[in-house]
């Protein structure tokens, strides 16, 4: 399998893995999209495109993807099929973002709804719990990301970070790899949940895990290769991945396997 081969499956079945898991659903099935930085090629890049006569991310194939460099234009498409719309939003982030080597963009209901109510993500639960640390920035705007300048804006916002909301246009995230891209988007929904039901509960000024439990949280995950107990473990990797897990990569496969391409 060629490098250009296993980006294609890799980005068909993280956009599979987005519907799957309801990030990418119902009336939100055709919204949202995957991408991957093409490995040895780091001016191109592969996500989902636009103009199918099926147009769901739960049934994207490798052979669907599209190839794109890193100033929006189209490379390589099926016959009929074209960049997504909001390309820009993908070539921006990848362009200003050496070390982001996966983008991810969905419509998540709860982060989606907190963007427009204000107040932020705060930790309420381990499940990225780092990713919501601090406050995530907004991009203030609603609007398609369909220009450069609209992309060079949102890359702007996310700066160093791995998310950032859009305000009443959902989220996106960054990764090493797909893997941490899409969990990321997967952890951010999942606080935004329960953020909404806290709110729902206690209010606006609800508890929230405070910055030093979180970070009290990464000690103890990062100890777990000093025990003696377990010896065989390694240390913890550095960079955007830093607080990937064994049991996430776990997670990680079962995805995989939800998403069930074609030929597997």
């Amino acid at each position: 399998m060629t490098g250009l081969d296993h980006a294609k499956r890799q980005t068909a079945a993280a956009n599979r893995i987005l519907a799957q898991t309801g990030l990418a659903a119902g009336v939100l099935a055709s919204l949202g999209h995957a991408s991957m930085r093409l490995p040895g090629d780091p001016e191109r890049f592969v996500t989902k495109g636009r103009g199918y006569a099926l147009d769901a991310l739960a049934v994207m194939r490798p052979e669907d993807m599209v190839v794109c460099a890193l100033d929006g234009t189209l490379v390589e498409a099926p016959q009929g099929v074209s960049q997504v719309s909001e390309v820009m939003l993908h070539a921006s982030i990848l362009r200003a973002r050496p070390d982001a080597q996966a983008v991810v963009h969905v419509h998540p209901r709860f982060a989606t709804l907190l963007s427009v109510l204000g107040g932020g993500i705060a930790p309420m639960c381990n499940e990225g719990n780092v990713l919501v640390r601090d406050p995530l920035p907004v991009y203030p705007h609603p609007r398609l990301i369909v220009s450069e300048a609209d992309g060079a804006a949102v890359a702007a916002v996310l700066g160093n970070g791995k998310a950032a909301l859009l305000r009443g246009h959902g989220a996106v995230t960054v990764g090493a790899s797909l893997e941490e891209a899409v969990i990321a988007m997967l952890e951010l929904e999942e606080q935004a949940k329960m953020n909404w039901w806290a709110r729902c509960a206690a209010g606006p000024d609800h508890p929230r895990l405070a910055p030093e439990e979180v970070d009290d949280w990464v000690e103890s995950s990062r100890s777990r290769s000093r025990q003696p107990h377990f010896q065989a473990s390694e240390p913890p990797a550095e960079g955007l991945g830093a607080a990937r897990t064994q049991a996430q990569s776990g997670l990680w496969a079962y995805l995989q396997r939800l998403a069930a391409l074609p030929d597997d």
